[in-house]
C-alpha cells in the first residue's frame, strides 16, 4: 500500500511528485498513454516562467519528471478504470497493473480539448492548429487566424487573438451563436473580427510549412470554400478526464472536479484534485503546477493529521 498515488502525468501530476518525493513520501504516479499531458502536443513554451528563452513542452515534461524521479518517485504506465473512494485505503483498478492501494488520491488527470475529428486536424497540432489562444497567439503575430466555435469560448479566444493577429475569422457552422449575448457583442465590436457562420468544417489544409487553409461547406449555398488562414484555433469546449471515477467526487455543471475554497480537497477526504481536472477557467501549466504544490501539501498535512490521530487513539 502507498501513503500516495497520483494519477496523471501533467505540470500538476509532476509537480505533486516532486513535492511529495522531497517528504520522503515516495509517491507512485500513474501515467496513462499520453505521459506528460497537453504540454507534450505543444511545440514552444515561452510563458513558463525560468525559461527566457523558452522551452519545448515535451522537454519541460521530460525535466520535470526527471526531477520527480530524483527524488524518489516511482512511475508506471496503465488505465485507470475505477477507484472505489468508499473507504480508505482507496482501491485502484489499473490496466496492467492490477489492483493499488493508498492512503490519499491526488487526480491530475486534466481535461481534454475538444476537436472537430475533420481531416488534416490532428495532423496539424502545434503546426497551425491549436487548442489554447493564451498559449500560442503570440506565435501568430500579424497573421489571419480562423476561430471554429460559437460559444463564450470561441467569443473570448476571439477576441484575445486580435491582440496578435492581423485578422480573426470566426466559424461556426449554424447562423446563430450560443455565446451570451455579451460575449458575441464584445466580438461584433471588434474590427479586427469577421465572420463566416453558417458554415461546417470539412479539412485543415497544409503543406510541408504548416496549415494553409480550412475547407468549409456553406449550408446555404451548398457549395465548398476554402477559408485561407495561417491558423486554426478549435474553441469547442474540453471534457475533463473524470470517467473512471465513476461520480464518486463532486463535479460542477460541467463535469470539472469541485475543490473547498482556497485548498485542493475534493469532497472525499483523502482526495486531493489539481490542475485542468479542477479548473475550467485559467488552463495554463503555470497554474496546474501551482495546484500541483498545494495538492502534495494538502496530502502532506492530511497523512501527518491521520497519523498523529491513531497514534493518539492507541
Amino acid at each position: 500500500m502507498r501513503k500516495t498515488i497520483i494519477v496523471g502525468t501533467g505540470p500538476a501530476g509532476l509537480t505533486a511528485a516532486i513535492y511529495l518525493a522531497r517528504a520522503n513520501l515516495n509517491p507512485l504516479v500513474i501515467e496513462g498513454p499520453e505521459p506528460g499531458g497537453q504540454l507534450t502536443t505543444t511545440t514552444e513554451v515561452e510563458n513558463f516562467p525560468g525559461f527566457p528563452d523558452g522551452i519545448m513542452g515535451p522537454e519541460l515534461m521530460a525535466n520535470m519528471r526527471k526531477q520527480a524521479e530524483r527524488f524518489g518517485a516511482e512511475f508506471k504506465t496503465g488505465w485507470v478504470t475505477e477507484v472505489d473512494a468508499s473507504k480508505r485505503p482507496f482501491t485502484l483498478k489499473v490496466e496492467g497493473l492490477g489492483e493499488l492501494q493508498a492512503e490519499t488520491l491526488i487526480i491530475s488527470t486534466g481535461a481534454s480539448a475538444k476537436y472537430l475529428g475533420i481531416p488534416g486536424e490532428r495532423d496539424n497540432v502545434g503546426r497551425g492548429v491549436s487548442t489554447c489562444a493564451t498559449c500560442d497567439g503570440f506565435f501568430f503575430r500579424g497573421k489571419k487566424i480562423v476561430v471554429v466555435g460559437g460559444g463564450d469560448s470561441a467569443m473570448e479566444e476571439a477576441s484575445f487573438l486580435t491582440r496578435f493577429a492581423s485578422e480573426v475569422v470566426v466559424v461556426n457552422r449554424r447562423e446563430e451563436l450560443r455565446a451570451s449575448k455579451i460575449m458575441q457583442a464584445r466580438a461584433r465590436d471588434n474590427a479586427k473580427i469577421s465572420w463566416a457562420l453558417g458554415r461546417t468544417p470539412l479539412e485543415v489544409v497544409a503543406d510541408d510549412k504548416g496549415v494553409k487553409g480550412l475547407k468549409a461547406l456553406n449550408n446555404a449555398t451548398g457549395q465548398e470554400e476554402l477559408l485561407e488562414t495561417d491558423g486554426v484555433f478549435i474553441a469547442i469546449g474540453h471534457t475533463p478526464n473524470t470517467k473512471f471515477l465513476g461520480g464518486q467526487l463532486t463535479t460542477d455543471d460541467h463535469g470539472y472536479l469541485v475543490v473547498k475554497p482556497g485548498t485542493t480537497e475534493t469532497n472525499v477526504p483523502g482526495i486531493f484534485a489539481c490542475g485542468d481536472v479542477q479548473d475550467n477557467r485559467y488552463r495554463q501549466a503555470i497554474s496546474a503546477a501551482g495546484t500541483g504544490c498545494m495538492a502534495a501539501l494538502d496530502a502532506e498535512r492530511f497523512l501527518e493529521a491521520s497519523e498523529a490521530f491513531s497514534a493518539a487513539t492507541v
